[in-house]
């Protein structure tokens, strides 16, 4: 039974195109009914070499990013150990006359903070001292050759950690 609203369309025929020759042999082509290739795909040449180099340059630069921030948190680290040997370096030099007579538990101003800073010498660190007859206080600053930012003009990158101690008696 034919519906009498249906239209029968006609379509051109497709033109064929010899085989390929050269560079263009083996690629397959798909042709619009017009017998010409779809324009998007005559538009859209070489985007995926530049998507590609986009994405080699995006995870270049994170893994940059990466080893630079394991670069810091080393010297972060290094900063702090080297800070924390110091402070307790000072903190056993204690007041021993204050302690032989009073009984009072007490640090060495002075020997605290020579024992310390020659602490940092032997280390080869550079920082401060600060003490007192309850505390020694310490921060050292290290600093350590970039690996990857050099390339932005930052040559070293500088760390400082201090580190606070005080005698404990028990």
């Amino acid at each position: 039974m034919l519906d009498r609203n249906h239209r029968s369309r006609a379509t051109p025929p497709v033109e064929e195109t010899p085989p390929a020759r050269g560079h263009d042999a083996g690629r397959s082509t798909s042709l619009t009914r017009c017998g010409r290739l779809p324009r998007r795909a005559a538009d859209d040449r070489g985007s995926a070499t530049v998507f590609g180099l986009f994405l080699i340059m995006v995870v270049l630069v994170l893994a940059g990013a990466m080893i630079e921030g394991g670069n810091a948190m080393s010297a972060r680290g290094h900063a702090t150990d080297i800070a924390q040997q110091a402070a307790r370096a000072g903190a056993d030099k204690l007041d021993l006359a204050g302690l032989r007579t009073n009984g009072l538990v007490r640090i060495d101003p002075v020997a605290a903070k020579a024992a310390a800073t020659a602490f940092l010498t032997q280390v080869g660190e550079t920082g401060t001292v600060n003490a007192t007859p309850t505390r020694v206080s310490v921060t050292v600053t290290v600093t350590r050759p970039g690996i990857l930012v050099p390339i932005l003009g930052i040559q070293t990158l500088t760390v400082h950690a201090t580190a606070t101690a005080a005698p404990v008696t028990g």
